[in-house]
């Protein structure tokens, strides 16, 4: 058995098609100013229409497995995060896993909102703790994009399509994953819903579209920043205090990328400076459950986390969900 799991390798991928806030004055009420003031956000990507989540997830995993120095074949497990997968029977892992070429891989989705990829992540650290597999690639996919209806300006300003991914290996040295800690809350989970699709829409029928049932709705914004700022600093906290760190300890904060208010406000109730705090918002939107490992890969890449950063993961999301997961990388 492992003593803890390291990340050896991260990717990412955007899609090519910008879509900014000024395009979005064509399509719906709203205004550059009005959506950036609010949000943070001035563009966000969107899938081709042949691009699919697993589609995006493989630009990602490739990416992942160059830096790992590591072949498709070699992988043994594949968790993808995902709350737009392909299809909902396949698995979006399995779509992703035959896009990989690499059948020896076990390979299922874990739904668990904008928390995902540390839900999967959480996941994936068991099995190759305990000895099941030798590695792992997690994935969080999101194609955010075909969930929205672009006549609610209060939602579909918020989102847009892209993948980040992370190989995972036991390791026996003082680096890598020093704990995860992860929470939902059911009975306040209805925040971010998204009706039908599910069994409480069966069949889906013509009285359900055009009621708009299969788009995403975020109901009680208001109340949602607040809980959101609460358990993102609740979670950074236990994190570090699990591991006999405080707050001041960690080199960079790399949260998912709701809302450029919500990020500033808990930082703000940490007391951390903000060039402490990974943001893409400004340029890629909310992406769901891909925010944090792309966040992650784009801060990989351009030099600020190094060997020896201590690095604290951090997200809150429908369902309710939020977690944290602390690394030494």
């Amino acid at each position: 058995m492992s003593k803890r799991v390291a990340i050896v390798g991260t990717g990412s991928y955007l899609p090519e098609k910008i879509l900014s806030n000024f395009d979005l004055e064509k399509i719906v009420d709203t205004s550059d100013e009005w959506i950036y003031t609010r949000t943070g956000i001035r563009e966000r990507r969107v899938a081709r229409p042949d691009e699919n989540t697993s589609d995006l997830a493989r630009e990602a995993s490739l990416k992942a497995l160059e830096m790992a120095g590591m072949r498709q074949e070699q992988i043994e497990l594949i968790v993808m995060a995902t709350i737009t997968p392909d299809t909902h029977c396949p698995a979006g892992a399995n779509w992703l896993q035959a896009k990989l070429n690499c059948p020896r891989a076990v390979t299922f989705d874990v739904t668990a909102a904008c928390t995902g990829f540390i839900f999967a992540l959480s996941v994936a650290e068991q099995y190759l703790k305990n000895g099941t597999f030798k590695n792992a690639l997690v994935v969080a996919s999101e194609v955010m994009t075909r969930t929205l209806d672009y006549t609610d300006r209060s939602s579909c300003i918020l989102w847009g399509d892209g993948a980040g991914a992370a190989v995972v290996v036991p390791t026996d040295e003082d680096n890598g994953v020093l704990s995860i800690h992860i929470h939902t809350d059911g009975l306040n989970g209805q925040n971010l819903l998204m009706p039908g699709g599910g069994s409480m829409t069966t069949p889906i029928s013509h009285e359900s579209v055009d009621k708009k049932l299969h788009y995403l709705r975020m109901i009680e914004a208001n109340r949602s920043f607040k809980v959101a700022v609460n358990h993102f600093a609740d979670a950074c906290l236990e994190a570090v205090h699990y591991n006999g760190y405080s707050i001041a300890d960690v080199d960079y904060i790399v949260p998912h990328q709701a809302n450029a208010r919500i990020i500033q406000a808990m930082a703000k109730k940490l007391g951390v400076s903000m060039d402490r705090v990974v943001m893409t918002i400004e340029r890629y939107g909310n992406i769901s459950s891909a925010t944090v490992p792309i966040a992650l890969d784009v801060a990989v890449r351009d030099g600020r986390i190094q060997k020896g950063s201590l690095v604290l993961l951090t997200a809150f999301g429908g369902g309710l969900t939020w977690g944290s997961a602390l690394i030494r990388w």
